[in-house]
């Protein structure tokens, strides 16, 4: 259980908040057909990498490509998904919205996620939720781990008592070491056994916590 009263929620993005990873595959396979792999991916094998920094999922999926070629199509799924994504969008979970609409009521609301630096953007935009969010910040911005960008949201904000929402055990390790409670939400991508509580519904987050 958390030991106090938060001041303002950290979300996930993919997994936490809704799920694109078909739109994200299609990107994928868009940028390798124009390559000269002889490959494509399919969804297993992309929900593997969900969460996963830049340089991990390269060094994952790429591991026997040269590295200048595998930062060229890495370079091309993004730009592909900066044309696909606003359009394409994704699958928001059940009651992401109006939670977010009651939360932003009571605490300042925050994104941050391992994605592309426009991302995060695309899907407050594509969602339609500007108005709830105070910052974001995504991997692609700076190229640092979560765990530091959690701190950089804590310092320019004067974050007293953040969490962490998110879906993944990447999620849960960054936020110890950014020193933030974690809260796990199962319907997600990953698995975890570290968390100061759990749901399993956005619904039954945002009654906790509009309850505190």
């Amino acid at each position: 259980m958390l030991n106090e009263k938060p001041d303002s929620l950290i979300f996930d993005m993919d997994g936490t908040l809704w799920d694109a990873l078909d739109t994200y595959l299609y990107c994928w396979n868009e940028a390798l057909r124009k390559s000269k792999l002889q490959r494509q991916t399919n969804r297993d094998e992309l929900f593997g990498m969900m969460g996963l920094e830049k340089q991990k999922v390269i060094n994952h999926f790429f591991k026997n490509e040269d590295i200048a070629v595998a930062e060229e199509i890495f370079k091309d799924i993004v730009n592909i998904q900066n044309e696909v994504l606003p359009i394409k969008g994704g699958i928001l979970y059940s009651n992401v919205v109006e939670g977010l609409a009651k939360l932003s009521k009571k605490y300042k609301l925050f994104i941050l996620s391992n994605c592309p630096e426009q991302t995060i953007k695309q899907f407050i935009k594509w969602a339609e939720i500007d108005s709830l969010i105070t910052d974001h910040i995504a991997h692609g911005f700076n190229s640092k781990s979560k765990n530091y960008n959690m701190n950089l949201l804590v310092q320019k904000h004067g974050l007293k008592n953040p969490i962490y929402i998110g879906d993944t055990e990447t999620d849960s390790v960054e936020s110890k070491l950014a020193g933030i409670p974690f809260v796990f939400l199962t319907y997600g991508f990953g698995k975890t056994e570290e968390y100061v509580i759990k749901f399993d519904d956005f619904k039954s987050f945002t009654t906790y916590f509009m309850a505190l």
